[in-house]
């Protein structure tokens, strides 16, 4: 069994984890570029957590500009085994309101500016993002939410946006009701397709700030009320994350749905026709199979 090491990253509003033992914060190198900020590692409970907050310290990436790659690589290097993504969003369903969580298991990827894989030219991979999330993750993070008290709905579908404005009413209109998506956030790709990449199981908490722009008694998003709503959901955050190293353990055992084993028949470049430098960067990212 492998040693569980719990990485969070952590959205708008999240900037920190209180509680963790012989913590620091630590600066990570990667061939990616620098990470969003350094990563602050302790452990809980007697479990290795590294807290990263995906727009830095004092908030100053926009969803497009932070370092995706640079961030994923980063906990690899620490030797992180799942990833807990919590992010702010906008919801399409009524039912989903602001303040309640969701743990997300599909994704519909509307962003186009943004580096989206670790390979590329000289070295090809496709992974499957069928199942872009864990299912035992998201089982562990839904079980620390109802702990905890949180009105949490277990699957629903991230409408991932370019950004940084939010949407007009006919583009939320679309995504509720032609496309079923249920929640709206600029922030989790291409973060889970790396993770993926990286063979780090990973799973996306969502928290509600608004209805987005589509709710007809709500009109168009009120950045002083998601902020007000922000403070809230990011208290619930920390204790949802204080109740995870009892959940997951400190040993690990192979991912029942394979996301550690992502890469196993994912490179078709032949190991003669690789570029050296690519592989060179990809050595924490896909070490297990190089």
């Amino acid at each position: 069994m492998a040693e569980t090491v719990i990485g969070v990253i952590g959205g708008s509003g999240v900037y920190e984890i209180a509680g963790l033992e012989e913590a620091e914060w630590r600066r990570v190198d990667t061939p990616w570029g620098a990470p969003s900020d350094e990563i602050l590692v302790g452990r809980l409970e007697g479990v290795t957590m590294a807290f990263l907050p995906r727009h830095g310290r004092g908030h100053v990436h926009s969803p497009t500009s932070v370092p995706y790659r640079a961030n994923i690589d980063a906990m690899k290097r620490l030797g992180v085994t799942d990833i807990v993504s919590v992010s702010a969003c906008g919801s399409f369903r009524e039912e989903m309101a602001p303040g309640d969580f969701v743990v997300v298991d599909q994704f519909i990827d509307r962003t186009f500016a943004r580096e989206k894989s670790f390979f590329g030219e000289g070295f090809v991979a496709h992974v499957s993002v069928a199942h872009p999330t864990c299912a035992r993750l998201g089982a562990a993070v839904k079980a620390a939410a109802e702990a905890e008290g949180i009105r949490v709905h277990d699957g629903g579908t991230y409408l991932a946006m370019e950004g940084p404005q939010f949407s007009t009413i006919a583009e939320s209109r679309m995504y509720r009701d032609v496309w079923g998506a249920d929640v709206i956030g600029m922030t989790n790709m291409p973060e889970a397709k790396l993770a993926r990449e990286a063979e780090i199981c990973y799973v996306t908490v969502a928290m509600v700030t608004d209805y987005d722009s589509w709710h007809e008694d709500h009109g168009t998003v009120d950045i002083t009320e998601i902020i007000a709503t922000l403070t809230g959901n990011a208290d619930k955050a920390r204790r949802l994350v204080r109740r995870l190293p009892g959940l997951l353990g400190g040993a690990r055992e192979a991912c029942a749905h394979g996301c550690d084993r992502a890469l196993e028949h994912a490179v078709l470049t032949a190991p003669d026709k690789r570029d050296p430098a690519l592989v060179a960067k990809l050595d924490a990212v896909a070490g297990r199979i190089l």
